[in-house]
């Protein structure tokens, strides 16, 4: 059967929408692994074990008689097991539910001033320092930053006409913009150069870091090449000595 140019329509539209949607979902909604396996946020990973292992137990279908309950519930035991057990997951996890946070208390802040903005982004720094480099969500941290930086945001920055504290902010938030990619960066530091006092010297310092960022990332782009050749630079040279 065949479908019209407005059905066609339609059903495009619906797709796209239907993507926004369950992407939109994921950003709002994020389970709550601890308080599935009933445990503070503190756990060691013995307390975890000891958790899931407990639940298991209370809730495996083979001992509900696979009552559907059962099963989703342990379903949901297993995933929170499996993810605050493995390193790699729960790092990403934790970043997330720190974003979640973070980014509510920024959409019920109510009064935005630069000292408010300024603590923010101190705690974001502060959070960001503490992460591995090589497990950073980078694109919850541009989301976040991007909202914290948000065209409202700047506005009253400059309304309050504080410019030591905005310069503030704009140095402590560009230590945590060196963990994204040259083009998310250079969209946060055309915003954070709104906030620039001194011209000359901070615009200077904008253009360090993100030549820092794009020379990371060459290098990214070109390191096996260049370990490709060192290695067999140094195999010809052992092949050369041992002759």
């Amino acid at each position: 059967m065949k479908l019209s140019t407005f059905q066609l329509v339609l059903c495009g539209c619906g797709r796209r929408v239907g993507i926004m949607l369950s992407y939109l979902c994921r950003r709002m909604y994020l389970k709550d692994y601890y308080k599935t396996l009933e445990l503070e946020p503190s756990a060691t990973l013995q307390e975890i074990k000891k958790a899931y292992r407990k639940l298991a137990q209370q809730y495996h279908p083979d001992k509900n008689n696979d009552d559907p309950h059962s099963i989703a519930y342990f379903n949901e035991i297993k995933e929170a097991y499996e993810t605050l057990t493995n390193p790699a997951k729960k790092d990403n996890y934790l970043q997330q539910r720190w974003y979640n946070k973070a980014s509510a208390n920024t959409n019920t802040q109510e009064l935005i001033t630069p000292v408010s903005i300024l603590k923010r982004a101190l705690e974001f720094e502060k959070y960001t320092a503490a992460l591995d480099v090589f497990r950073i969500d980078r694109e919850s941290l541009f989301d976040y930053m991007n909202k914290l930086l948000s065209e409202e945001t700047i506005n009253k920055l400059l309304q309050f006409d504080e410019p030591d504290i905005n310069q503030q902010i704009m140095l402590t938030l560009l230590k945590p913009i060196r963990f994204l990619k040259y083009e998310k960066a250079v969209l946060l530091t055309d915003k954070l150069s709104k906030l620039i006092v001194d011209k000359n010297q901070n615009h200077s310092l904008i253009s360090s870091t993100l030549q820092q960022i794009k020379q990371k990332e060459k290098w990214q782009q070109y390191k096996w090449i260049v370990i490709v050749l060192i290695t067999a630079a140094l195999c010809i040279l052992i092949k050369f000595a041992s002759v």
